[in-house]
């Protein structure tokens, strides 16, 4: 059996993009019967919501898309992460500037934004905290679940 590929999914937080893109990512290998060759997780590049669970919007977006049973608490990424994971995507250039000051000489992880991906060339995945409304957190997961399907489409070609 070969070992399983890793991603982990980063936004500035851990409680709105990124747990929405783990989840997403989650779903979809599950839904193609490939849950067994991926690992998904995701982390925070700030500490200042570690421990709580993703924002309420994010969390009702999911439901309201079927994925009821997901449940993450904010986490830091760690040094060791950048040699845990073979791919780590941030949702905006903010992401990538600190995922790649913050990446170890010679570690692993392939940083990249998972936008890159997004067939509709919507590369930047934009932070929906302050929105009044649950309208940007739907967009994030609509571009989540396009850019984790071309990424996974990518991987199996």
């Amino acid at each position: 059996m070969t070992e399983k590929q890793r991603v982990l999914m980063v936004c500035l937080g851990n409680i709105c993009r990124s747990p929405i893109a783990d989840a997403v990512f989650a779903r979809t290998v599950q839904e193609k019967g490939i849950d067994d060759k991926w690992d998904v997780d995701s982390a925070a590049l700030i500490g200042y919501h570690t421990g709580n669970n993703p924002d309420h919007r994010a969390r009702e977006t999911l439901k309201n898309k079927g994925i009821a049973n997901y449940s993450h608490k904010a986490r830091p990424i760690k040094t060791d992460d950048f040699n845990k994971f073979d791919w780590i995507f941030g949702m905006d250039e903010s992401n990538i500037s600190e995922l790649n000051k913050k990446k170890p000489r010679g570690s692993k992880a392939k940083i990249e934004l998972l936008g890159k991906y997004d067939p509709q060339g919507e590369t930047i995945i934009v932070d929906p905290y302050y929105d009044c409304d649950n309208d940007g957190f739907y967009k994030v997961y609509e571009q989540c679940k396009r850019s984790v399907e071309a990424f996974l489409h990518q991987q199996q070609s």
